[in-house]
């Protein structure tokens, strides 16, 4: 892996990937820091590969500038949660409180706390939904863990691990019972077959638009910033 830039104004660096499974070129632009990845075979050469990016700066560019602009959070602004946006206000007393419109924090450190909130608060839908469908599914999971991850909202291990991004609590509450019956769906069937996708639909039911939301909307998620509480 090495480290190269896109000349231009600004630069663009580019993070390169020598890969032994990759079978062509690829470039991937990550939700959560506009970090660009160029992947390549192993018998490709680097310059070959940078050649590559070149032909599709524009594409990068574009791209780079359609993502949303990094948020910290702070009092007075809002963030959706559960996908009601709540205005963050100071707490009275020592807890964080969600309401209607508001999510109270207390005064010091508050992004931090609101981000160890929101994980809390995440792990618990999480937890529930995912009972819920392993029940349906008929076969239990063997754990159940929370990351902010870049290129993935969930994940099934072959031990029948379950993780998730814990910004899924941001979203509607059905975007996030959908991935939970998503990644429930591959405790029976590891891959992305007809199968599969006839499990998700016997645990969730049609998700369709759930796939469009992420897709259209999942970026949006990435752009609120806790400083390093959300590592």
């Amino acid at each position: 892996m090495g480290d190269h830039a896109l000349p231009g104004k600004p630069p663009v660096p580019l993070t390169l990937r020598k890969s032994a499974r990759a079978r062509r070129i690829s470039l991937r632009i990550s939700q959560l820091d506009g970090r660009v990845t160029l992947t390549y075979p192993k018998g490709v050469a680097e310059a070959e590969a940078l050649n590559f990016a070149k032909v599709k700066e524009n594409w990068i560019r574009e791209h780079l500038e359609d993502r949303p602009n990094p948020l910290a959070v702070g009092f007075g602004q809002s963030i959706p949660i559960e996908g009601k946006e709540r205005r963050i206000v100071p707490a009275e007393g020592r807890r964080v409180l969600l309401r209607d419109a508001e999510v109270a924090i207390p005064k010091g450190a508050e992004a931090r706390r609101l981000a160890r909130f929101l994980k809390e608060l995440a792990r618990d839908r999480l937890t529930e939904a995912c009972d819920d469908y392993a029940a349906m599914l008929g076969r239990p999971y063997s754990s159940l863990t929370l990351r902010d991850t870049r290129s993935r909202w969930g994940s099934c291990s072959s031990t029948g691990g379950l993780m998730f991004s814990w910004r899924l609590i941001l979203a509607p509450s059905d975007i996030l019972h959908y991935v939970a019956a998503h990644e429930v769906a591959h405790l029976a069937e590891m891959n992305h077959s007809t199968a599969f996708w006839a499990q998700v639909e016997r645990l969730f039911g049609d998700c369709k638009a759930q796939r469009r939301w992420l897709r259209d909307n999942g970026a949006q998620l990435h752009q609120y910033r806790f400083d390093s509480a959300t590592s």
